[in-house]
């Protein structure tokens, strides 16, 4: 049978902490037919790619409910899920937040000098603790069992082993406490102790899933721009139906300041639409019968009737948040040694609260037993690895958010993580680096002409042409002149890639090339003509104008630099970074555009299939290399590049090459992208520095090793505060992103 390669992502419930995600990683690499599979703790979300004829979606499910979790694959509305199964566990969270919160506040009291002495019967703790350790704490259990299962060990198996130890030695105490003081033991209650530790971790897992659920308010947003209903023309009258009830080809009608619902094609009417959802662009576009339209944007002055085209999920906006949900669940490479650690982390805490235990009974002071015990809870809750776990991912999301935001739409996390190391970046001429429709620069007359007349004329003649040359002198004269109407031309002819002529008004009317004008034996101009050459040097193409035979006028048309090319350019520059014109434009129109964009390594005459060639070039010559295209030719060197940038109005292949695409086909977020990428690294470096320093710094303290110096002891109380301020200073810092200044 045939190989058939899908990819899923999809919504997984009951993760506790990062170990989760490793463990529910691991089921499904071990899987038959899964070739690869991400799972990121963060969003609760499994991207896996498998072989269809080897394993089903039923089969992944049962991958992950056969190690305690369950996975929502045939789920559509897995966003709602997870928003559901946050909003229910923040829920029963602050429940019981607040029943442990009050119980442990008055087992603490037992602490306190003059207190009641019934605060300090081991009965009343052990009554009081018990709700504590197994309601309250129930989550740890159950994380604890599902790893012990697939024999593994995770954060709760850390906080289960800690308060349990305090918790079942404390209740020993309580039982034995007369043979124990026989045996010259000294006694002491740690109920306290436990019922604290699980409070502050539930404190700083209720402020984790807070925090976490900010993370995701891009896609949130942007699910929020779709309207939930259409009105649809059913049995010859207007139906208001649900959105997903739409069907394709349905008409839709959509009046002033309604969004469209879906993306489709104008069948009625006209209207101007603000697209900046899409676009960026601030100004409504004016759209008529034939036009396309896109779901979620606004309709803004007349009402239209739209034939739905791509619904639900082959939407723009559908395919926008998949794009987003996607690369917020992809791994970069940074991962990969966060993953390393944190899978033998745990063992070896384990091993170095045992080690703690067996140096302090033997070598600590008395009470040994007491000191030795203390000590192991210690490490074992402080080092509980939460804030590593949560180090890269969290801050992946809210990166690739704030990208969203910005209309920077990041594929995978690792076209993010390189994007920051580029030198060099490829630029693709036509439609990027310029508007790609050609516009004119300059006209000039011929002395004693009538340039009204002659504009009537042009525009006349030019109204009948397809010619994209054709277009763009009409716009300009129109722009130039609204007064100025297209009158009846007789006898018009196209001379394919030459010109047109024809009669207007009674007058032979001829515009085309040089070459034309010379086959209809017109005398130039020579002034005009000197004027044109002028033109020429700078990438203008030339359309001549004669009327009776007579050169009358000349046009220099030629594509423009978009806005903001020669601002990203310099920025560029300024940088550090090499900015490379790569076209298959010949070496004069290369280096023309090239010196108003303010680049100096030109790539001109390069074909389509030799772009890839130039990639790999340069890749050799700087190092790590961008390109940004938008043509179906620059696909491959979009995928070969090492960050490859597709302008979002491009086609559809250049995008599918691309790790980034930019929504709005403004290449002023070519630079954005970069400076995203840049502050998003500094930012996972900023959380790993603190995840692993938290680690290295305290787990020796909590074995004691200031104690042969100093005689500080850190008790599990204080390790179960730093421990879950630890993950929400991860998360709180990442959430930072979400507020950075972007050029």
């Amino acid at each position: 049978m045939s190989k058939q390669t899908a990819t899923k992502a999809f919504h997984i419930s009951g993760m506790h902490c990062a170990s989760c995600a490793t463990t529910i990683q691991r089921a499904l690499r071990k899987t038959e037919g899964v070739t690869e599979a991400a799972v990121n703790y963060a969003n609760e979300q499994a991207t896996v790619v498998f072989d269809e004829s080897k394993v089903s979606s039923g089969d992944l499910e049962k991958a992950v409910e056969k190690v305690g979790y369950k996975a929502h694959i045939s789920d559509p509305a897995s966003i709602d899920r997870a928003e559901t199964e946050r909003s229910q566990d923040l829920t029963n969270l602050k429940i019981k937040l607040g029943v442990s919160g009050v119980l442990s506040l008055i087992l603490l009291t037992s602490m306190v000098p003059g207190v009641p002495m019934i605060f300090a019967d081991p009965w009343v703790q052990w009554t009081l603790a018990t709700p504590v350790q197994f309601w309250a704490g129930k989550r740890f259990y159950q994380g604890a069992w599902s790893a012990l299962k697939n024999w593994s060990a995770n954060m709760d198996t850390l906080v289960v082993m800690g308060t349990s130890a305090a918790y079942f030695f404390s209740a020993f105490v309580a039982l034995k406490q007369d043979w124990l003081t026989e045996q010259g033991i000294e006694t002491h209650y740690y109920f306290e102790t436990a019922a604290a530790i699980i409070t502050f971790i539930l404190l700083g897992k209720y402020l984790e899933i807070r925090a976490k659920a900010k993370t995701s308010s891009a896609i949130k947003e942007l699910l929020g721009l779709q309207p939930k209903t259409a009105m649809v023309m059913k049995n010859n009258a207007w139906t208001e139906i649900a959105l997903e009830d739409v069907s394709i080809n349905d008409r839709i009608l959509v009046k002033p300041g309604e969004k469209v619902p879906v993306d489709g094609i104008i069948t009625k009417g006209e209207t101007s639409i603000d697209e900046s959802m899409v676009t960026g662009e601030s100004l409504p576009v004016e759209k008529t019968v034939g036009d396309s339209v896109i779901g979620a944007t606004v309709n803004h002055s007349g009402s239209i009737e739209v034939s739905a085209k791509k619904i639900g999920s082959d939407s723009m906006l559908a395919t926008i948040v998949a794009l987003v949900q996607a690369a917020q669940g992809s791994r970069p490479p940074i991962q990969a040694l966060v993953d390393t650690i944190s899978s033998y982390f745990v063992p070896v805490v384990i091993g170095l609260s045992g080690l703690t235990f067996i140096l302090w009974w033997t070598l600590g002071p008395a009470p040994q037993l007491l000191l030795a015990l203390v000590s192991m809870i210690t490490v074992l809750i402080i080092a509980c690895p939460c804030a590593l776990g949560l180090a890269t991912p969290t801050s992946l999301m809210v990166g690739i958010g704030r990208g969203a935001q910005k209309g920077i739409l990041i594929k995978d996390a690792q076209a993010l993580e390189i994007a920051n190391k580029i030198k060099a970046i490829a630029f693709d001429k036509t439609g990027t680096l310029t508007e790609g429709k050609p516009k004119v620069q300059n006209i000039a007359y011929s002395d004693g002409a009538h340039e009204k007349q002659v504009n009537k004329a042009i525009i006349s003649l030019e109204s009948l042409s397809h010619h994209p040359l054709a277009h763009a002198i009409v716009n300009h004269l129109q722009e130039q002149d609204a007064s100025l109407t297209v009158q009846d031309v007789e006898k018009f002819k196209d001379h394919s890639g030459k010109g047109i002529r024809g009669m207007v008004k009674g007058n032979e009317v001829a515009i085309g090339t040089h070459a034309f004008m010379e086959s209809l034996a017109i005398d130039l101009d020579k002034d005009l003509v000197q004027k044109t050459k002028q033109w020429q040097t700078k990438a203008q193409s030339v359309a001549f104008v004669a009327i009776d035979g007579q050169h009358v006028a000349s046009l220099g048309i030629a594509d423009t630099l978009k806005k903001n090319t020669k601002r990203v350019i310099a920025a560029l520059i300024e940088s550090g970074i090499i900015p490379v014109m790569v076209t298959g434009d010949n070496q004069q129109t290369a280096q023309a555009i090239a010196d108003q964009a303010g680049i100096h390594d030109i790539r001109a005459e390069v074909l389509p299939a030799d772009k890839e060639r130039v990639i790999q070039e340069l890749r050799q010559e700087f190092g790590v290399v961008a390109m940004v295209g938008d043509g179906i030719n620059d696909a491959p060197a979009l995928a070969a590049a090492d960050v490859g940038i597709a302008m979002g109005g491009g086609t559809d292949v250049a995008i599918e090459s691309a790790g980034i695409t930019l929504l709005h086909s403004d290449v002023a977020l070519v630079p954005t992208a970069i400076e995203l990428s840049k502050k998003t690294m500094t930012n996972i470096k900023q959380n790993l520095f603190w995840a692993f320093g938290y680690n290295i710094v305290l787990i020796p303290v909590a074995m004691g090793a200031l104690y042969p110096f100093f005689g500080i002891t850190l008790s599990p109380i204080m390790a179960g505060a730093a421990m879950a301020f630890s993950s929400v200073s991860v998360v709180a810092n990442a959430l930072r992103l979400r507020t950075i200044k972007l050029q």
